[in-house]
């Protein structure tokens, strides 16, 4: 058995061709950073961008990287750590300008498969979480999207915000805790 076979499909398929590998990357990864994005931004357009973003950087960063560095990344983590480089940068660039003047609000795409009443009631909860989710400080709100929104372990958590676990810990239990108090004052 020769070492690449012990890694996972996602790291073996960068090294055996970046371009196929890179679609695997995409295919595995896409949903977690796009909801993790939309989470972090709150609209839909932002998250579409910010997880283009995130997968242009990490193409054009794999296309610089040696077989030892590919074969030691941590995929999720990594490309995860890209996306929170790009929504702090993104939030950081907002908060120096005036945001624009908005004339019409775009509709928001619906799968036209799904059930009225069901997408309905998902609108309307992940409507209100991403507004309580916005009432929570920076720290607490990442942590608490990556724990239980993304489903990311600590260790990764603590990987991809460059923290130590006993604060991503302690950020996602007093981000939980205050989401229960603004959930209840509602």
């Amino acid at each position: 058995m020769s070492e690449t076979d012990c890694l996972d499909p996602v790291r073996k398929a960068l090294l055996d061709d970046l371009d196929q590998g890179f679609a695997e990357l995409y295919s595995t990864y896409r949903g977690l950073v796009f909801s993790t994005a939309l989470r972090l931004s709150g609209r839909w357009a932002d998250a579409e961008d910010l997880t283009a973003e995130a997968f242009l950087r990490a193409y054009r960063a794999l296309a610089g990287y040696e077989g030892d560095r590919i074969a030691a990344l941590q995929p999720r983590a990594w490309v995860m750590t890209i996306l929170m480089n790009i929504w702090r940068n993104c939030a950081r660039t907002k908060s120096r300008k005036p945001p624009p003047e908005l004339h019409d609000q775009p509709i928001e795409e619906v799968d036209p498969g799904q059930d009225v009443e069901e997408a309905a009631v998902r609108r309307e909860t992940g409507d209100e979480l991403v507004e309580l989710l916005g009432l929570l400080p920076e720290d607490q709100r990442v942590a608490v999207v990556l724990r239980h929104v993304v489903d990311l372990p600590v260790s990764e958590i603590a990987t991809v915000l460059k923290i130590p676990q006993g604060t991503v810990k302690s950020h996602v239990s007093r981000g939980l805790r205050r989401l229960r108090v603004l959930g209840g004052a509602r």
